[in-house]
Parts: structure tokens; sequence; C-alpha cells
């Protein structure tokens, strides 16, 4: 079963007032930061969404969580149409999913406790009925810090300390969909395993969905059951994890495994190089959007956007595909 469904969703932004737009005689004075974008996440399951700053990853997080407005699509939560929520069923909706937020330290007040930080969530919902501090001492016990963290500060916290805080407050509602921004961010490799140790545990042990925003594909591998290739806001390549890493089809895809550090020295891997930088969404390349940096571009892939092709379950947007 789905717990979340999104379908053809864009989400713009202004770039000119309409004052501006008007006397430069702009008819579209808007950008695309997310574009035709369709996934699922199922019960329990985990999604992660890969792709170079700037591709409109972390939109398309807070487009999901309507901490930002779609213009167009469709975005479901347990079957329920979550673009046309009313106010007080967007906050029974945000009781439901949870948010880590990319920077562990800078998401935390420097003026609160780990305590209230993490027990934040029980007044903001209005649930006064809970022993606030009973709660804030099973949080941190079920993310593996002692109870005596609930009287710091988050500036005494390091930053594997900050994020196991972070995984607490958004477990403190139980929620049934977790949304992570870079969740190994900054941190260092050793500290990077025991917080996907620990993601892995909770989602064992609670049953919870997992929406994994990243650019680490060691990370992707780790804990992904679905991944999603992003670029300039549009999916070029979707479907199982392993099937990704085993058998990518969209050159992109390729470019970035074979760019992702390879713990073994003496390993062959055959590298596609990725020419030229990415292209500015104020000037969105025509056709297929990747064809100014793909190695295997042709005439036909500058005229024409492909549609998403493949099996069911695996898709990718691309007129030439890599043979197996």
């Amino acid at each position: 079963m789905s717990v979340l469904e999104v379908n053809d969703l864009r989400v713009r932004f202004r770039v000119q007032s309409p004052l501006q737009a008007l006397v430069r005689g702009n008819a579209d004075p808007f950008i695309d930061a997310v574009r035709q974008v369709s996934f699922s996440i199922e019960e329990g399951k985990t999604f992660t969404l890969v792709g170079e700053s700037g591709s409109g990853k972390s939109t398309l997080a807070l487009a999901v969580a309507r901490l930002l407005p779609s213009a167009e699509g469709s975005i479901k939560f347990n079957g329920s149409e979550v673009t046309s929520m009313s106010d007080s069923e967007l906050m029974d909706y945000r009781k439901q999913i949870s948010m880590m937020w990319q920077n562990p330290v800078g998401s935390l007040s420097p003026r609160m406790k780990v305590g209230s930080l993490i027990t934040e969530p029980y007044k903001i919902h209005g649930l006064n009925d809970r022993d606030r501090k009973a709660e804030g001492r099973r949080l941190l016990e079920m993310v593996g810090l002692p109870a005596h963290f609930s009287q710091r500060y988050p500036h005494q916290l390091s930053g594997g300390q900050a994020r196991r805080v972070g995984v607490a407050r958004a477990l403190a509602l139980s929620p049934k969909l977790i949304i992570a921004d870079e969740p190994t961010a900054g941190l260092d490799v050793s500290v990077q395993g025991e917080i996907l140790n620990l993601l892995n545990k909770v989602q064992d042990d609670l049953g919870v969905s997992m929406f994994v925003i990243t650019h680490n594909l060691n990370v992707v591998r780790h804990i992904s059951d679905h991944t999603a290739i992003m670029y300039l806001g549009r999916f070029l390549e979707i479907g199982p994890t392993d099937t990704l890493f085993a058998e990518p089809k969209h050159p992109y895809t390729s470019a970035l495994l074979a760019a992702n550090p390879e713990p073994d020295p003496d390993a062959l891997r055959e590298q596609l190089e990725l020419k030229g930088e990415v292209p500015s969404l104020l000037n969105r390349p025509s056709g297929c959007e990747f064809h100014t940096r793909c190695p295997f571009v042709q005439s036909q892939c500058k005229d024409a956007l492909p549609e998403l092709a493949g099996e069911e379950s695996h898709h990718y947007r691309c007129y030439f595909p890599i043979a197996e």
C-alpha cells in the first residue's frame, strides 16, 4: 500500500514582478524548480532522491510537506489529496509526517534545551496530556542518547549527537512518513554509519516510511528500496535501487555512479565523464534538458523532450538508453 503518491507535480517561483514582466514583455515570469514529477512511497519502505545541488530535491520535499505551494499536480497521503486540504486538515497531516533538516545544529533553537526541543511537537499540536519529561527520556533512549542530554543546549552537542536529537524530534508524534534532507551531511564516515543504522532500526521497529534526499550514493545503497535521479527539477530515471545500480539506463545516472568513490583501488570501472556546467533554470535547454552535457547526444535530443519509457518499475527519460 502506498503511503504517499505524487503525480505530475510542478513547483514554480516568480522571478520578475508583474510590472517588470509587463515592461519586458515576459509572458511567463516564472521558473520551474520541480516539473512533471511522479513517484510513490510504499508503507515501511525508503524512497531516495539523488541529484546535484540546485536540481530541486529540497524544493520537492518542502512541497510534499506543504511548506511550499505547488502550481500543478497531485499529492496524496493515504488516499487523501494534500494540495486541497484546509488549515485544520493540514495540521492533522503534519502530525503524520516529520522533517529532518539538512543542518542538524542549525535546525535546533539555540535557546532551548534538548528536552524541550524534542517534546515541542506535543505543545504545537496541543497534546497536553503527555508527560513531557517521560516522553523526552523515551525519545532519547530510542536514538541512543542518555537521559541527561535533555539538559544540554544545541551548542553542547556534536554533529552526530545533534542529528540523533533531530531523529528523536522527528519520531515524537509517531509519524507514518519521515522526510530526511541529507541525513548524513557534514558527519564523519563512522558517524554516518551510526546514523544510517539508527534510521534502519527505527524503520524496522516502527514500520515508518522514509523519503531521503542525499548526494551520497553509498547512503542510497545502504538504506534505499527505490531511487529517483533528478536533474533540473525533472526525474531522469526512477526504479528499484538494486536495478538502478546494476543496470543504469540514463547517461546521467551512469555518470553519477562512475563518479562515486570505489573502496577497491584495483576495481576497474567504465568511466563516463560529463562536460560543461548545469544549465540555469532561467535558460532551460530545449528538448532533453541533459543534452548540453550528454556524451551521446544526437539531433533528436535537442528537438523534443523524451517521454518516460521502460518497464513497469524502472523508467527513464532518454531516446538512447545505455545498452545492457
